[in-house]
């Protein structure tokens, strides 16, 4: 069994074919399906999906640094409102975002701190967006650190000291597609990281794995990066499913798997 702990399937990228998407996944051994939040226009889509597939599909709540504009305080008002309805598996997709727009790191920053202290009262785990800002991340994260935060440097691509700070912060890493990139250099690091710390994603619709680069990602693909990891690691496929699925079990708190 393998599990995607990110991806996007409420996406419009799937809307001509999601259920034929979600069978394809499932038939490939991928069971499981976490689906961090965006902002306020994907929360319904997200619902609907976890709805549809119970067992499989478990929603996040959270606002992505992104979406974390002018008015940013109404999108996290409605993230506290939901995060107070219901339960969820985690807050995410929250962190800050570096490549699109600079300009916004103290509001993105804001919003990052406010969502790790929901985090932490609710006691749920983070999903962390850290795209080209792992530094700043690490800081924030080291800072507002204590027993209650956990969670997953979602699309993890840095160095190998990096990858020990996020160890050594009880964080787990989201490897995806990028592993199997030839000139990426992820795979020289993930060599050196124990499996205990890694869980498998997608981010699907984007970044999919070789040979599938530059088209639309989805679930089905996550055995490609498992095997993509069996070589690296020089262990089997079946160890990589095992023990990432393991991992994301249990930071998800999910004691049982749906056979």
């Amino acid at each position: 069994m393998f599990i995607d702990t990110h991806a996007h399937l409420y996406a419009d990228q799937f809307k001509n074919d999601r259920d034929e998407m979600l069978q394809r996944a499932i038939k490939a051994g991928v069971n499981r399906f976490y689906l961090p939040n965006i902002d306020s226009s994907s929360i319904e889509g997200m619902l609907q999906l976890e709805e549809d597939y119970p067992g499989h599909c478990y929603a996040m709540m959270g606002l992505h640094p992104c979406s974390v504009k002018e008015h940013y305080e109404d999108e996290l008002d409605l993230v506290k409102q939901w995060l107070g309805k219901r339960k969820f598996c985690a807050i995410g997709e929250i962190g800050l975002d570096l490549y699109w727009d600079k300009t916004t790191l103290g509001i993105q920053t804001d919003a990052f701190r406010r969502q790790i202290r929901w985090a932490k009262e609710l006691e749920l785990p983070i999903m962390i967006h850290s795209r080209e800002a792992t530094d700043e991340i690490l800081e924030i994260v080291k800072e507002e650190k204590d027993d209650r935060l956990t969670g997953i440097f979602h699309c993890f691509t840095g160095s190998l000291d990096q990858a020990h700070q996020v160890i050594d912060l009880g964080f787990l890493m989201g490897i995806g597609g990028v592993v199997t990139f030839k000139n990426a250099g992820l795979d020289k690091v993930v060599k050196d990281i124990p499996l205990s710390y890694l869980v498998l994603e997608t981010d699907a619709p984007y970044l999919s794995p070789v040979p599938y680069r530059g088209k639309r990602n989805e679930s089905s693909y996550i055995p490609l990066i498992a095997q993509k990891l069996s070589e690296v690691k020089e262990v089997d496929v079946e160890s990589v499913g095992r023990i990432t699925t393991e991992n994301a079990l249990r930071l998800f708190e999910r004691t049982s798997v749906e056979r």
